[in-house]
């Protein structure tokens, strides 16, 4: 019995320890990696490098010199090389490396290898990135960052940058209007949409930009954003007046760079533009974010003459989608569901949208309008969303490139707070002030009638 009492007490310590590991891993993987895995793991990673990368085909023959320096100073076995490895860099959610890779190797071998590495080093995922010919980046993510997302402290932010929400390479979304001026996000109800557009607005409020909103429910999407809003649409009466007034505008912007571009011997050549971002600072246009929300709602019609007015107004959406980037106007247009059934016009209007976000949609044909251009293993990402995880979504864009992303919760009236905070930066634009919107939300008042 004292025997039994002593192996208890001895034993307490680790069982504590053990428990505790257990229960970190379970509930607070973030901690858990910095207190126990990241040390197992580069462990892991150290002790059995070579063998891996021997076992996974990333090894090649020694040189000539190798084999002889080998011979001449020791007896051992001359062994295929690896991939020279770089230091290992922790961060809170993995492990970071750099291999400079052997003559005849190529980045896509070792991007091919990522899941046997997965399983050889005991992590969650391995991401695979080009640094420059020959030397690519190793990421290992210990644990599924989707789960309880967290957003990077050091995130890249600045004029029309937004970082959104989280890569499944722990790494931050941005959405660039520069780099990619046009979007289209789809989500059935309560996929986590609303909160993709909260963090947009939210992230451009502070900005010098102008936000212009299309919200045929009535506004209730976009009324709590209305402080920070230069234009607001609330049904499609007022988005048939709103839409042509920005082509006029737009169609303005491009007289002052046709002004800007006039060939004289007094314009130097590096003065000449195509777009608003090469007029001088003092002369440029603030940028436009057009956000529609529920943009099916646009498409629907119920006599010839809403076919009429339907057809107008996907006519000047094309027209902002098409002309609207040199202009500096962007395109946000979100939706529960997109397909070429929702008339003429559809199909050409997604064909503009170079962007794609694609939350849980209810049917297959959504993800296809989607991602079928860029990826049928994006299709099948987007459709294996479960309902249990709100926000997590695919995101790609014509280029080909896809992952998954997941948006953190932001409350409603947090985000409301930052518009109130940011009201005195919307830009004075004469064209747009009949469809300001009133902070006290009289521009709404029509709400309880309807």
């Amino acid at each position: 019995m004292s025997d039994l009492l002593t192996l208890l007490e001895l034993g307490g310590p680790a069982l504590a320890v053990g428990g505790g590991a257990v229960y970190l891993k379970a509930r607070h993987p973030s901690a858990y990696w910095c207190t126990f895995g990241l040390a197992g793991t580069t462990a892991r990673l150290l002790g059995s490098y070579g063998a891996v990368m021997d076992s996974c085909g990333l090894t090649v023959a020694p040189s000539r010199l190798r084999v002889l320096a080998v011979r001449a100073t020791t007896r051992r076995e001359v062994r295929p090389v690896p991939p020279r490895r770089g230091l290992i860099r922790p961060t809170p959610t993995g492990l970071q490396l750099r291999l400079r890779l052997a003559p005849g190797q190529e980045p896509a071998d070792v991007a091919a290898s990522s899941e046997r590495l997965r399983h050889a080093w005991g992590v969650h995922a391995v991401y695979v990135t080009e640094v420059k010919p020959g030397v690519v980046d190793l990421r290992l993510v210990g644990f599924d960052v989707l789960r309880h997302v967290r957003m990077p402290r050091t995130a890249a932010d600045g004029l029309l940058k937004v970082p959104v929400a989280l890569r499944e390479d722990a790494t931050a979304f941005v959405r660039d209007y520069r780099a990619i001026p046009h979007q289209l996000t789809l989500g059935a109800t309560l996929s986590g949409k609303s909160m993709f557009l909260r963090h947009l607005v939210t992230g451009l409020a502070p900005q010098p930009v102008a936000l212009v909103g299309v919200d045929c429910k009535r506004g209730v999407e976009f009324a709590p954003f209305a402080p920070r809003l230069s234009a607001l649409a609330t049904d499609q009466e007022q988005a048939v007046e709103l839409l042509p007034t920005l082509v006029e505008l737009m169609e303005s912007r491009y007289h002052l760079i046709r002004t800007r571009q006039g060939i004289s011997p007094g314009v130097p050549a590096e003065d000449m533009t195509s777009d608003i971002w090469g007029l001088p600072e003092a002369e440029r246009p603030v940028p436009i974010i057009l956000l529609v929300d529920e943009v099916a709602e646009l498409f629907l019609v119920a006599t010839r003459k809403d076919e009429d007015r339907r057809d107008e107004m996907v006519t000047q959406l094309i027209r902002l989608a098409q002309l609207g980037r040199a202009a500096g106007i962007y395109l946000e247009v979100c939706g529960q569901r997109f397909g070429s059934e929702l008339g003429k016009g559809a199909t050409m209007l997604r064909a503009q949208l170079t962007g794609r976000v694609c939350h849980r949609v209810n049917d297959e044909a959504s993800a296809k309008m989607a991602l079928g251009d860029i990826s049928p293993e994006a299709v099948l990402a987007a459709c294996a969303i479960a309902a249990e995880r709100p926000g997590l979504a695919v995101v790609g864009d014509t280029s080909g490139g896809w992952a998954r992303i997941r948006t953190p919760y932001l409350p409603l009236a947090q985000a409301a707070a930052v518009c109130a905070a940011n009201a005195h930066l919307v830009p004075h634009l004469p064209e747009l002030d009949r469809f300001r919107p009133s902070a006290d939300g009289a521009h709404l008042a029509g709400l309880s009638a309807a």
